[in-house]
């Protein structure tokens, strides 16, 4: 088995994800900036959830004695709207999804069952991601702004 197609994925992988983590730290940033710290807290916690990705990605490259490449796939942009925010972040879920499966059907192909598992368990959590942004879209044109962005406020006094 050799090691080389896995440690390309799982390092696309890492910066895919370091990226992803310094997005929703801007995100959370720019939302507490406009009053929606219960929204805020939200992306502070997809921010977490994409730092144990990134994590896990690199203990793997180490396991197979790589050099794990700390780097950005893309810079972070700053959303101007909830909108272009909550679409865009959807663009990306969807293409690590679809990188994630490709590279999770490689692995099983090299025969190595452990960055199989990986890239399938991150690809499943990373659904969820996207499925709470196609809601929030929704809610959005439903709601209207206005109203989704008072479900978001706190209460006066709160945090």
């Amino acid at each position: 088995m050799t090691n080389a197609r896995t440690i390309e994925n799982l390092q696309t992988a890492l910066a895919m994800e370091l990226t992803a983590t310094h997005q929703y730290q801007l995100h959370a940033g720019v939302l507490d900036d406009w009053g929606l710290s219960l929204l805020a807290t939200q992306m502070r916690v997809e921010l977490q959830e994409e730092l144990g990705h990134s994590e896990a990605f690199m203990v793997r490259i180490l396991f197979f004695n790589g050099e794990p490449q700390l780097k950005l796939a893309k810079t972070p942009l700053q959303a101007r709207s909830l909108k272009e925010m909550f679409a865009s972040d959807l663009a990306d879920e969807k293409d690590a999804i679809e990188f994630y499966t490709r590279a999770s059907i490689e692995a099983a192909t090299d025969g190595d069952i452990g960055t199989r598992q990986l890239f399938e368990r991150v690809a499943l959590e990373e659904e969820q991601h996207m499925s709470w942004l196609e809601l929030q879209l929704d809610l959005l044109e439903r709601m209207g702004e206005p109203a989704y962005i008072a479900k978001h406020m706190p209460a006066p006094g709160g945090v």
